[in-house]
């Protein structure tokens, strides 16, 4: 084993409100995945694994009261209303809904929560739902970036801030919605091809298992490492890109089809953990052995980081789903008449062989 490298950390700029301290540490359990049996030292490393705020540099948009309307509010006297996205069978969804119940219990928040199940239709209606329900204010995971517009009428005539985590809508901030909370998914495949290059020594095919279509996350970290591999590894050739819709089952089936397509494929690039699960299924069902294929992965599940310290998983870019506190904390700031970024970018860390048989209790 090598030496533990320190975490790398995003150079993502951010915008800070007045309520929300340079760099404040923000920290809540997590739920863990369904394949895992969790123990006291693994719960109380996820617990110092909370979303950092990056450092700002300059100055951005902000957004308060009077530019969104509405009136100030108590938080500990309002009603949240929580919309997830997809089936929590995946860890980091399992993680963020937890996130966010456990701040709202923390706080003293009554909290509605409803679960789209991956339908897009049944998040736009549950979503209204919350708000018919009485939610004074609402935090959504969004399931796509387009097709909003029922739901931000609605809102906007109910004066109801929202907060997106996790995954922007195609809308305008300080109108349709107050605040986006999550990474930079351009550097975060930026940095996923840096470590590509460094497992592949930079020449070669590879393939990108697509995360699913329609939002932000999978444009933008496609983005990410195509360009990288453009400036900095032009010898490394993309020779195959199909969705997996962020889906271990798809992931692996994907593969499997790649295998047979691409046999001499050297890396393959899974734009989540999931996916990349489903990779290494589908390498070990062919006969391949550790490391014959290089596989770079984004996420940090406990899973995924097991799979670099067994040597089927070269790399780990970190999404921190752990949105509880950043999410309530900028609701709190807000209502109380005080102005907030528009987006709120969170620093993300990263897991190689260095690091991650000795950090793997602080995966979800």
């Amino acid at each position: 084993m090598k030496p533990i490298a320190p975490l790398r950390r995003t150079s993502a700029r951010t915008l800070l409100t007045a309520g929300l301290v340079t760099g404040l540490a923000l920290t809540t359990g997590c739920a863990k995945s369904e394949d895992d049996a969790g123990n006291d030292k693994a719960s109380a490393a996820q617990q110092d694994s909370g979303q950092v705020v990056a450092s700002p540099s300059g100055s951005g948009p902000t957004c308060a009261l009077d530019a969104y309307g509405g009136k100030k509010l108590d938080l500990k006297s309002a009603t949240v209303g929580f919309s997830q996205s997809e089936k929590e069978a995946n860890p980091f969804r399992i993680a963020e809904t937890a996130s966010i119940k456990a701040e709202a219990e923390k706080r003293g928040v009554k909290l509605l929560t409803a679960n789209a199940q991956s339908q897009f239709s049944k998040q736009i209606s549950d979503v209204q739902d919350l708000i018919a329900k009485g939610a004074d204010l609402l935090v959504i995971a969004p399931l796509n970036s387009d097709g909003w517009e029922p739901v931000l009428r609605t809102a906007a005539a109910k004066h109801i801030p929202i907060v997106t985590v996790d995954r922007k809508i195609n809308a305008t901030p300080c109108k349709d919605y107050v605040s986006f909370i999550g990474s930079d998914f351009v550097e975060q495949g930026k940095r996923a091809a840096d470590r590509m290059i460094a497992a592949t020594g930079g020449k070669g095919e590879i393939a990108i298992l697509l995360g699913a279509a329609g939002n932000n996350v999978t444009t933008e970290r496609t983005k990410g490492f195509e360009d990288r591999l453009k400036e900095k590894a032009p010898g490394l050739k993309v020779v195959f890109r199909q969705t997996g819709d962020f889906a271990r089952e798809k992931g692996q089936s994907v593969t499997e089809n790649l295998i047979q397509s691409k046999p001499g494929i050297k890396g393959i690039y899974a734009e989540n953990d999931e996916m990349g699960l489903g990779a290494v299924n589908a390498l070990k069902g062919a006969g391949k052995k550790p490391g014959d294929v290089k596989i770079v992965t984004i996420d940090g599940t406990r899973n995924a980081v097991q799979g670099i310290v067994d040597g089927w998983i070269d790399g780990v870019i970190e999404s921190n789903p752990r949105f509880g506190p950043l999410a309530f904390q900028t609701l709190d700031t807000f209502t109380q008449g005080r102005a907030v970024s528009q987006d709120i970018v969170i620093q993300d860390s990263s897991y190689t062989e260095a690091n991650a048989k000795t950090d793997v209790d602080k995966a979800y």
